[in-house]
């Protein structure tokens, strides 16, 4: 997968050898050309200069065939105008934006742009974001049969019972995160949009889960 990065900081700069070693190909963009520094000499990927949400210096990042995005430049503004016209011009799929302000989180959000408030950031949390299948768990027992993970859900399941997805995929809602908090679901919760849902589940089931969560309701049963 291509993965474009706006911001070179300590944050994107670690993001981006991150992704780089597990095999994905990097684009990393900065207005300051000096920033690049921190990427490291071993850097593969390509270093654009440039505002990262102009079109043309996303275009020359390789955003048209980018899988993935991420915004975490020191600008909640700028971050999120970004990652909207990664999703919105461009039709990124996994888009993520890094907000110093989390009082912003329920905005951002309703925009259907996934954020990562700067209080709670981790490398593991922004890389959930953006390839979210392909993630370490949140949790594992010890033998490795049984994990917590983050799955993607299709937004043809809002406005449906959690219940069903449970029972569509065989699994257990452990918790969600709504608007940037995470809630433990009453038993007749329903899904909203944006909200990221953590399941329980068998370590081998994960594809046919990720199956059933990508189906509508009717398919999933």
């Amino acid at each position: 997968m291509h993965i474009v990065i706006m911001g070179c900081g300590r944050v994107g700069s670690a993001l981006a050898r991150t992704l780089e070693k597990q095999g994905h190909s990097v684009a990393v963009v900065d207005q300051d050309p000096t920033a690049f520094r921190r990427l490291g000499s071993g850097f593969g990927g390509r270093r654009v200069t440039g505002v990262g949400f102009d079109q043309d210096t996303l275009k020359e990042a390789g955003i048209e065939e980018a899988g993935a995005f991420a915004a975490v430049s020191s600008g909640d503004n700028s971050n999120i105008i970004a990652a909207r016209v990664a999703r919105e011009t461009f039709g990124v799929s996994n888009v993520a934006a890094r907000i110093y302000d989390p009082r912003r989180a329920e905005v951002y959000q309703r925009l259907g742009i996934p954020t990562v408030a700067t209080v709670r950031w981790t490398a593991d949390q922004m890389l959930r974001r953006l390839l979210p299948s392909g993630a370490e768990p949140l949790w594992q027992d010890p033998s490795g049969s049984v994990q917590l993970a983050e799955v993607p859900v299709s937004p043809v399941w809002v406005g449906h019972r959690l219940t069903a997805l449970e029972e569509a995929a065989e699994v257990r809602v452990a918790f969600i995160t709504r608007l940037g908090e995470g809630m433990l679901p009453p038993a007749d919760a329903v899904l909203q949009e944006g909200d990221l849902v953590h399941v329980i589940m068998r370590t081998s089931s994960l594809q046919s889960v990720e199956a059933a969560f990508a189906k509508g309701p009717e398919e999933g049963h």
